[in-house]
């Protein structure tokens, strides 16, 4: 394993949206690797692959305080949400910066494994937030464009 840079704001790539991943080799799971040590060596709850330069459809997140809630989703995609939260929220390609948005409560996310076995996971409060915010970083949407007006 191998912490990578992450990519920060001025840099295009993080309004590109990623492609979906079709091979389930060692090289996704290098990649995840690597996206999980540069998740905790920076002390983020979560990275989405565009964040350290590479255009796929992955996510790493551990939204608990003692790192036992690891996840990798390969090309996920919410399939139902509930209710409505209002959070402030940072990100690691935004240094310093933070924002009130509006999220779901809960979500339901559909997700392939590293092996591409389908799996779905419930989330709410901080893991739906941060299932949102990393999912939208794979359509090349950022935080700050979800900002709550008013909040």
């Amino acid at each position: 394993m191998a912490t990578r840079k992450i990519v920060t704001i001025g840099d295009d790539i993080l309004k590109k949206k990623s492609r979906s991943v079709e091979n389930f080799d060692k090289r996704l799971w290098q990649l995840l690797d690597d996206m999980k040590e540069t998740m905790y060596e920076a002390e983020g709850v979560g990275l989405a692959a565009v964040q350290v330069g590479v255009l796929r459809r992955v996510v790493v997140m551990d939204c608990t305080p003692d790192h036992s809630g690891y996840l990798e989703l390969v090309n996920p995609e919410i399939i139902s949400s509930e209710g409505e939260q209002f959070e402030t929220e940072g990100c690691l390609s935004l240094p310093g910066e933070s924002a009130v948005t509006c999220r779901p409560e809960t979500v339901k996310v559909k997700a392939q494994d590293r092996n591409g076995k389908w799996v779905i996971y419930k989330g709410e409060g901080l893991k739906a937030r941060c299932f949102c915010h990393e999912i939208d970083h794979l359509d090349g949407i950022i935080f700050t464009q979800r900002a709550a007006k008013g909040k």
